[in-house]
């Protein structure tokens, strides 16, 4: 079994022992038990990380481990970005539980003009909180060292710009009178930055895929079948990741 991974906001330690405390501590120590001798990994979820012996615990809150040294993971190329429309209830945290582990780098929320959820003020600020700490959690169950970035909320302007400087710009469209190409068979980019509009579950509006073609992207299906938009950027991410090279 792979070593557990905790999130550390930094790596100071004057010595080669380290004490993980607070909230992750707790979870090692009282949560998963952790015994001396066993193995766990250590990261800021930016790319670096430590490969650690647990020397012993104090409490129930404050895991001590041996810490010889700190690596960094680099970034991964061609970075993969998807622009995801706001899903109903509790669907936003399922899209982003499943695209970071399966290896997004970049999610960034869309207020679609057919989405049915909207998010303003407080309200707002407590999902995209709710789809961050999904990311972190995600990240650490897929043992990731590197966890994907969360951006704010985005406007369907935004999202155009964000579109016109990708290296390949794709914008997901299940409607079959509508000319598209098969992701399947797109020519991908093999470095740089790829970025994948997941429209919601009513389509992506005529306004907006215009929008999004003059900012120089092109509609693309996945397959015969049509996805809800909580998982069509999972399964459109695994095809990239495959297409590209990076699970090789």
């Amino acid at each position: 079994m792979t070593a557990p991974v905790f999130v550390v906001e930094h790596f100071r330690s004057e010595s080669h022992r380290y004490v993980l405390d607070g909230p992750e501590g707790r979870h090692a120590v009282s949560v998963k038990r952790l015994q001396p001798g066993e193995e766990v990994v250590l990261t800021d979820g930016a790319g670096h990380y430590a490969v650690c012996e647990v020397i012993g615990t104090e409490g129930k809150d404050r895991l001590i481990v041996h810490m010889p040294s700190v690596s960094e993971e680099p970034a991964q190329s061609p970075r993969i970005t998807v622009v995801q429309a706001l899903p109903k209830g509790d669907r936003g945290e399922l899209a982003v539980e499943t695209m970071t582990e399966v290896g997004v780098d970049a999610i960034v929320p869309w207020a679609a003009a057919r989405c049915i959820t909207q998010w303003r003020g407080d309200r707002g600020l407590k999902a995209l909180g709710k789809w961050r700490s999904t990311a972190r959690e995600a990240g650490k169950q897929s043992r990731r060292v590197r966890f994907p970035d969360v951006a704010d909320a985005a406007t369907t302007r935004q999202v155009a710009r964000l579109l016109a400087k990708a290296d390949f710009a794709a914008v997901l469209h299940e409607d079959r009178d509508y000319p598209s190409e098969p992701l399947a068979t797109a020519e991908l980019p093999t470095e740089g930055e790829i970025v994948l509009v997941v429209g919601p579950e009513g389509g992506v509006a005529a306004e907006e895929l215009a929008l999004f073609e003059e900012a120089g992207a092109k509609a693309y299906r996945l397959g015969r079948t049509v996805l809800r938009t909580s998982t069509a950027g999972t399964a459109a991410v695994a095809l990239l990741l495959g297409r590209t090279g990076r699970w090789s």
